[in-house]
């Protein structure tokens, strides 16, 4: 099999979560030197903040929709930032967002449904409060993905 039986790469779906590094595999998406026949997707997938509160404890209730609608705008403005930076490096791709309780089964069913040739990740994601684990996330997905996938060090 010489390279000539390689698949060009058509759709290449970026991960991105805000981080240092998803913010490099937005640069090493934009290095790409055919990108002109490519479609990039910048994908942000964010988790709901699932609340588990008891009655018994007296606890105020949580109002769970403001919380779920404050975590979307956020989502929102970090998908609309990797999009910007896209842009920045060249790239006019389309945003996905998609709420999800994994990461990297939400990316992986995404991708397969677009039949993504190729997806960007960074090596670590957000960490602290934030944590996306995309060192969970990047080894999933490279476990898991239907397609080839590229680590932004």
């Amino acid at each position: 099999m010489g390279m000539s039986d390689a698949k060009a790469i058509g759709r290449v779906l970026i991960a991105f979560d805000g981080s240092e590094d998803s913010i490099k595999a937005i640069k090493l998406a934009g290095s790409i030197t055919s990108k002109s026949k490519m479609r990039f997707t910048v994908v942000h997938v964010y988790t709901s903040p699932s609340i588990r509160f008891s009655a018994a404890s007296g606890m105020p209730m949580v109002d769970y929709k403001a919380l779920e609608d404050a975590k979307k705008e956020d989502a929102k403005r970090l998908l609309a930032k990797g999009l910007q930076l896209a842009e920045g490096v060249g790239i006019q791709a389309a945003g996905e967002l998609i709420e999800a309780p994994s990461v990297v089964e939400a990316i992986v069913e995404f991708a397969t449904k677009e039949k993504a040739d190729l997806i960007i990740v960074g090596t670590r994601g957000m960490t602290g409060f934030k944590k996306l684990l995309l060192g969970s996330v990047s080894s999933g997905l490279v476990n898991h993905a239907p397609c080839n996938v590229l680590i932004a060090r």
